[in-house]
């Protein structure tokens, strides 16, 4: 698992922006007007694997949609607002990405955000299943580690459910991983590769510096304070940004990064891997991050946590409960939803 992780991490990106790529990837990015669709939709114009864009929001999409569409690159933008547009928008989508929602604001948890975000990822997500069942649906939203439970079962009601189709995105764990220890270490963050698993908020973030490409040592107290800092990275940019939003150009990025990566291998580019939240059976948690081997139908194999070490144990044994309550959360949404 190790030597195929060793990848240069914005290589996925970087495939994104080469002209040699010549593909018809048609992608919907629900939420295209906010602060993470404006730059993931411009990056995901900017790609020659995208032959056609659709961006859906409740305000702005056809100035997003105009204005993205003066760039000189391959892919059609086209805008749609509003509910009753929606189907249109996703009629014929391969890949579908959700970074609708509202951002955190300071002293707001990623929990502090569920009830609206809930009802608007479900809400979406229903869409998706009767408009483009076969889709691959990225799903950015937050609470991640409540909104893919809910995005499952949703598509369980709706009878489509495919779990190899459905993924939550936590690559910005992963980018925020490698840029933090090529700091500390003086490397080249590309060539940088951390695998992050378990969820998406707070403590069940756990970082596996021991399975870092190129190899990285860390005194223990030097560690407990990396991982802290992955683990509270989106935190420290709600601070930094003083109540003007969250982390929305790193979340682009990423988001592109995992777009790139899964058109990539439905184009059966091979041994393309990503971590990411999905159903899992790797733990006693229904849901749960670990790399991932993308095929041309999604997930072609869960290739699991790998040789950890005794500390990297223990971070799991203390995030499966709150992992667990968060799934609970967001499949007890769907079941009382009217």
């Amino acid at each position: 698992m190790l030597s195929a992780l060793a990848r240069p991490v914005g290589a996925a990106l970087r495939r994104g922006f080469s002209t040699s790529a010549q593909n018809n990837a048609k992608v919907a990015v629900l939420g295209a007007s906010g602060g993470i669709g404006q730059p993931l939709s411009l990056l995901l114009k900017n790609s020659p694997l995208v032959s056609r864009l659709t961006l859906y929001d409740i305000a702005h999409t056809p100035g997003v949609a105009a204005d993205l569409s003066h760039i000189e690159t391959r892919a059609t933008v086209k805008g749609y607002l509003g509910p009753e547009q929606l189907p249109e928008c996703l009629k014929g989508c391969d890949v579908v990405v959700i970074p609708a929602g509202v951002p955190r604001k300071p002293g707001m948890t990623r929990d502090d955000l569920f009830n609206t975000n809930a009802t608007i990822v479900a809400t979406l997500t229903a869409a998706c299943a009767q408009h483009c069942p076969e889709a691959m649906v990225c799903i950015i939203a937050n609470p991640v580690n409540s909104t893919i439970p809910i995005t499952a079962e949703v598509y369980k009601k709706h009878g489509v459910y495919n779990p190899n189709k459905i993924f939550g995105v936590t690559t910005l764990d992963i980018v925020r991983a490698n840029a933090f220890v090529a700091e500390l270490k003086g490397l080249d963050p590309a060539r940088v590769s951390v695998p992050v698993i378990g969820g998406h908020a707070g403590k069940t973030i756990i970082p596996l510096i021991s399975q870092c490409t190129p190899k990285v040592d860390f005194p223990q107290d030097q560690l407990a304070t990396l991982i802290g800092r992955i683990q509270e990275a989106g935190t420290e940019v709600v601070k930094a940004k003083a109540g003007a939003g969250s982390a929305t150009l790193s979340m682009a990025y990423a988001g592109a990064r995992f777009v790139f990566s899964l058109v990539d291998a439905i184009n059966g580019k091979e041994g393309v891997i990503e971590c990411s939240f999905v159903e899992s059976k790797e733990t006693d948690c229904p849901y749960f991050s670990t790399p991932i081997l993308l095929g041309k139908k999604g997930i072609e194999k869960n290739l699991g946590i790998g040789k950890i070490t005794p500390f990297e144990e223990k971070m799991i044994a203390a995030a499966i409960p709150e992992l667990k309550a968060s799934i609970k959360k967001g499949e007890e949404f769907v079941k009382n939803m009217k």
